[in-house]
């Protein structure tokens, strides 16, 4: 089996003390497993390809940070470095269902076939230029921005979903998966808003459908197009640019800009993400957090 193991380099004791773990138990499995190590700061997409496994060690910046790298074929295991359970300072790991402490019972599950695979929708954005170019953005996990690259300047842009359309100055255009709603969208969107979405949402429609947050839009705008303001949709959300430059940015990772005129189609059907869980499936967990 061929394995990539990504870990989080700092100056923390704990994470290389993590490490230093984990490269033992692969040891044990001898010739069985071909293991190269790689810091997150250091990884290449090329360390990517022809893995049978990658194996994430670090918190969930770790993951959603090198997870536009992977493909959807390939296994993805993450593992908490430090996780909050055993400090209030560490990791909530939510996409890392495995530790130190379990780290070697969950590699045998995964080679014998017992992991759990949950399939997560990435979302991902496709820019179309007034010059005819067109190319696709990395695939997003966890969210996926739209704004002004000038955060002092409003985000100006036509939007269409479905058979409506409106126009809109905001602080731009959030979207987020069923598994990233709590990364924060549940801090930028008004409770009352945000619950109304939710209601409305339900997990079987979590592998096409996403949230779409229109971030400090004027009540006005709010009340005159409500769909465009906070929704959950599995309708592509077509922008049309009317700023000088702005971006897009798929789990705060690589910007990719555009120009006005640019025509940026958003929807929640990029190449999935398989990743690993041992004890509940991402649906349980998303489920247990209310």
């Amino acid at each position: 089996m061929q394995v990539l193991l990504v870990y989080k380099k700092t100056h923390e004791p704990v994470h290389d003390d993590a490490l230093g773990h984990l490269q033992k138990v692969l040891k044990t499995h001898g010739e069985a497993l071909n293991v190269t190590l790689r810091p997150r700061e250091l990884v290449k997409q090329s360390d990517f390809l022809g893995r049978d496994l990658v194996i994430v060690l670090g918190g969930d910046g770790t993951l959603t940070s090198i997870s536009h790298n992977i493909d959807d074929a390939t296994l993805v295991m993450g593992v908490n470095s430090h996780p909050r359970a055993g400090d209030p300072d560490g990791s909530v790991g939510f996409y890392m269902d495995s530790d130190v402490e379990t780290f070697e019972n969950d590699l045998h599950a995964v080679l014998e076939g017992r992991a759990i695979v949950n399939r997560l929708p990435r979302l991902q954005a496709v820019i179309e230029t007034t010059s005819g170019n067109r190319f696709t953005t990395d695939p997003a996990l966890n969210d996926l921005l739209i704004a002004n690259t000038h955060q002092y300047a409003p985000s100006k842009y036509g939007v269409t979903r479905g058979h409506q359309d409106t126009f809109q100055s905001s602080s731009g255009l959030l979207f987020a998966t069923w598994f990233g709603q709590h990364a924060w969208l549940t801090h930028a969107a008004p409770v009352e808003a945000f619950q109304a979405c939710k209601s409305e949402a339900t997990a079987d429609q979590a592998s096409d459908h996403c949230f779409i947050l229109a971030r400090d839009l004027p009540m006005t705008q709010r009340q005159s197009a409500p769909w465009a303001h906070v929704a959950w949709s599995s309708e592509p959300t077509v922008l049309v640019s009317d700023m000088h430059r702005g971006y897009v940015v798929p789990d705060g990772w690589d910007e990719v800009h555009f120009n006005r005129g640019a025509t940026i189609t958003v929807d929640a059907r990029g190449p999935p993400l398989n990743l690993l869980t041992f004890r509940h499936t991402m649906l349980e967990k998303v489920a247990a957090l209310g």
